[in-house]
């Protein structure tokens, strides 16, 4: 008999004050991974042959054995079963590669069903794949939670997994489930366990307030990190998920902080009178990259990410600015005008080696390197649209056709953009996604305004 993966996520809350009058509450989370190895054989093939976005997938409501009222959901397992499976659909859906059913036109399957389905009340419905769940109470308070695939020609599953979450994070494993579908049918890397960081704006045109918020990758759990005394800019979290590095004016004056998210604590990296632009992360998190203007002159420095003497890695006459490092942390993108317009150029990674990768009329502004190494995102300031290119500058392909779209930021697979959109006539800003096809285009809805966004890597 086949035994279910369980995965412990386990989430301890132990807040500490924050340390700077603009920061909200800290968001308790930390994370405790357990895993129970399965016997062998429970992956098999799949008969779908033909366009992934025209393979349907069924998505009943997840069972349950017993209905027991849980803080997450006052109805009980039953209605958190129902919600799961919603939030599943959504994901894929939204995705753009698949055509899912979700459970409100669907029948609920029974518990017993789970890992035996009853075939023939699926194959009428003309659908491919069906995934099956199931959502427990503990007695330890926490939930468990089953997802299934099954490919219904071969009447097979294809994959199953397990987690146990606490009930306040039921979102996480729905999201899991969806990231082991996606990878299963896609053969690629997940990414809908994950959350992106912004800068929600508010107020006038001339004088807008810019906090510091993040949120799950569907816009769910959406949380203000600053209050909005200080303007916040250009967030990036790090690679370990637990801080984020972002630029504070506070009195006038720049400075670059790092966030611990688990704890709300504050730690400044640098500061100065001069202006100062875009701090990021190095893949090792050890170092910051940044820009500052001195004496009319804007370069690229680095700091360690605890803080210390900074060091130039440009020096030429102009505006550098940016930076963004290969995944293998060996060099580095940016943009800057020496040519006499914006364009993109790479160096090492101790800023050597410093030469132009972008030609062909077109202006290149806020380069981003792909978490997989292959392409390069940047902003294309003639047109204001989002487009890709090689790391050497090659295979040119635009994205996306707004009045200004710019600022993107990989999901973590590396197969979808995330950027920001200001509209024409009320200078409206919105977060959108889109993917490397160019065709799957959608806004991400937020209680405010939104740029500057980043998404961060899949949650440990």
């Amino acid at each position: 008999m086949k035994k279910l993966i369980f995965t412990t996520l386990a989430f301890i809350a132990s807040p500490l004050a924050a340390q700077n009058q603009d920061l909200g509450e800290p968001m308790a989370e930390g994370q405790e991974v357990e895993t129970i190895e399965e016997e062998e054989g429970l992956s098999g093939s799949v008969s779908f042959e033909g366009n992934l976005d025209d393979l349907g997938i069924a998505i009943p409501a997840f069972a349950t054995d017993r209905n027991v009222a849980t803080p997450a959901n006052a109805s009980g397992t039953e209605a958190l079963g129902l919600e799961m499976a919603r939030v599943i659909t959504a994901n894929l859906r939204n995705n753009g590669l698949f055509k899912p059913t979700g459970p409100d036109s669907l029948p609920r399957p029974d518990f017993a069903n789970i890992t035996s389905p009853v075939w023939g009340t699926w194959s009428v419905r003309g659908a491919e794949m069906l995934v099956h769940g199931y959502v427990r109470a503990r007695s330890d308070d926490r939930l468990t939670v089953g997802c299934y695939l099954y490919d219904m020609a071969l009447q097979q599953r294809l994959v199953a997994e397990g987690w146990v979450v606490s009930p306040a994070d039921w979102r996480r494993a729905a999201h899991k489930c969806s990231d082991l579908i996606y990878s299963r049918l896609t053969g690629e890397s997940p990414f809908f366990d994950s959350r992106i960081a912004y800068i929600a704006e508010t107020g006038p045109k001339d004088n807008r307030v810019k906090r510091l918020a993040i949120m799950d990758s569907d816009g769910a759990n959406h949380r203000f990190i600053t209050t909005g005394r200080s303007t916040a800019l250009t967030p990036r979290y790090s690679p370990d998920y637990k801080r984020l590095v972002y630029l504070s004016y506070v009195d006038g004056n720049p400075r670059i902080y790092v966030y611990d998210i688990g704890t709300g604590k504050q730690t400044l990296v640098t500061q100065s009178d001069n202006p100062t632009f875009a701090p990021r992360w190095s893949p090792d998190g050890r170092w910051i990259l940044y820009s500052m203007a001195v004496g009319g002159n804007t370069d690229i420095y680095r700091v360690s990410s605890q803080g210390g003497r900074s060091e130039r890695l440009t020096d030429t006459p102009g505006i550098d600015i940016g930076g963004s490092y290969s995944p293998d942390g060996r060099r580095i993108v940016f943009e800057s005008d020496r040519s006499g317009a914006q364009q993109c150029y790479v160096m090492d990674a101790d800023g050597s080696n410093q030469r132009r990768i972008s030609f062909g009329g077109s202006r290149c502004a806020t380069p981003e390197w792909s978490p997989r190494g292959d392409q390069i995102a940047f902003t294309n300031a003639s047109s204001f649209n989002v487009s890709v290119m090689s790391p050497s500058g090659g295979n040119v392909r635009t994205l996306t056709r707004g009045w200004q779209d710019e600022a993107p930021t990989w999901a973590p697979n590396g197969r979808i953009i995330q950027f920001f959109r200001t509209e024409r006539n009320s200078g409206k800003t919105s977060l959108w996604q889109v993917d490397l096809t160019g065709e799957n285009e959608r806004s991400l809805p937020t209680p405010v305004d939104a740029s500057d966004p980043a998404w961060g890597p899949i949650l440990p």
